[in-house]
């Protein structure tokens, strides 16, 4: 039996084991009813939205579970409270599949909402096997080549199988409107069932969590420039380039690198920027749990990444007011800064250019004024969010 976790506030991280027996029925709420299927609670981006859409939704009377593969990651401690939280606890995606069925077949919620390419498919399969009413609406966080994927030949099966379950998918929201173009034209969905509505980034207290204090060195010492990222360490979001971008930078410049993130390449990044003889200008501060502060006193924000559906971090940089340099990586970054309007566009791969950029720090932050940055990212809203998904979920379930 699946075990609901009543959410209550801890500054503790929860073991799987720590839990309440389930109690039939949602939340209260006076709208539909809607379970969000993801992986964890880690600190990505796609983990950081569900939280604040699930909080965002359920403010507007939509009753929500969570339900989660594993229950483990940063961002356990900041489930909203009043929140159910389902623990699969499987070994693979795979093994989801049967236990979120009969999870569908007991709670029947309106909406089952999933996240990211093989935990939509498993939602797929679940409401299939459950037999049941419950509407699914994959959530395509990125994009579907899968070129940049650390599992590339797992990774190439997502699209095609789309093509196969479309039938069964009752919408699929995409992040940017270049991931609904590869939804439609590399997954073959329908377009009539395929929705662009942005991540929500720009909220109520936005402003205050940026004002938070941050103790750094580097921050605010009047120096040199401060130029700051924040990514998963993963090959996708390919730190490598930005690193020995800084190489070529230090040459001549005298720029410094704030590094935000955990995951899986910090140790070879590490052992990267001591080869380069950058280690005295680059720090590696790991995991932020409110990463604005930072992104506020920066010089610059810089992406360095291969692929990107939309662009988060860089969107919470931008509403600082810190001007952006990014790899015009397809879809979210270039639409976020207007093809270059709002912001910098190198190509990916390429150290040179990236150096270049960082060099004209300056020049950037003279052409890119805080208020042009805070206005653009303001059409990024949460508010703009959950009115999508509201009018997505009223489409699809009907409200008396």
């Amino acid at each position: 039996m699946l075990e609901l976790l009543k959410h209550a506030p801890s500054k503790q991280t929860r073991s799987p084991s720590a839990s309440i027996r389930h109690a039939e029925g949602h939340t209260t709420g006076t709208g539909p009813t809607v379970s969000m299927y993801l992986n964890d609670l880690s600190g990505g981006g796609a983990e950081r939205q569900t939280l604040t859409l699930a909080r965002e939704l359920q403010a507007s009377g939509v009753a929500i579970d969570l339900i989660l593969h594993q229950m483990r990651g940063e961002l356990v401690d900041q489930i909203p409270h009043g929140i159910g939280v389902v623990n699969l606890d499987r070994r693979r995606t795979r093994h989801d599949v049967a236990p979120l069925a009969r999870y569908l077949k007991r709670r029947q919620p309106d909406i089952l909402l999933a996240n990211i390419d093989h935990k939509n498919i498993a939602a797929i399969l679940a409401r299939i096997f459950s037999a049941t009413s419950t509407k699914v609406i994959i959530t395509q966080h990125n994009p579907l080549s899968g070129e940049h994927s650390s599992d590339g030949r797992k990774y190439r099966i997502v699209a095609p199988t789309y093509r196969i379950l479309a039938p069964f998918i009752n919408a699929a929201v995409a992040v940017s409107d270049g991931i609904a173009r590869e939804l439609v034209g590399v997954a073959g969905l329908p377009e009539t069932k395929v929705v662009r509505i942005y991540n929500a980034v720009i909220s109520d207290g936005f402003e205050e969590r940026a004002s938070t204090p941050v103790a750094h060195p580097w921050l605010g010492d009047g120096g040199s420039p401060v130029f700051v990222s924040a990514a998963r360490l993963v090959p996708q979001k390919d730190q490598e380039t930005l690193l020995r971008a800084m190489a070529i930078h230090r040459k001549e410049g005298s720029g410094r690198l704030l590094i935000l993130g955990t995951g899986p390449m910090r140790e070879h990044l590490e052992a990267l920027a001591r080869e380069l003889q950058i280690a005295d200008a680059v720090d590696f501060v790991g995991y932020q749990d409110n990463p604005l502060p930072w992104f506020r006193q920066a010089d610059l924000f810089v992406v360095s990444s291969l692929s990107e559906g939309f662009g988060i971090a860089l969107t919470e940089a931008m509403g600082c007011g810190t001007p952006v340099v990014s790899t015009d990586s397809g879809h979210g970054p270039a639409e976020i800064l207007a093809g270059g309007r709002f912001g910098v566009l190198v190509p990916p791969r390429d150290p040179a250019a990236m150096a270049a950029a960082l060099g004209a720090a300056h020049e950037i932050r003279r052409r890119f004024p805080p208020d042009m940055l805070k206005a653009r990212a303001a059409e990024f809203s949460s508010a703009a969010c959950v009115d999508g998904y509201m009018a997505l979920f009223n489409r699809l379930v009907p409200q008396n």
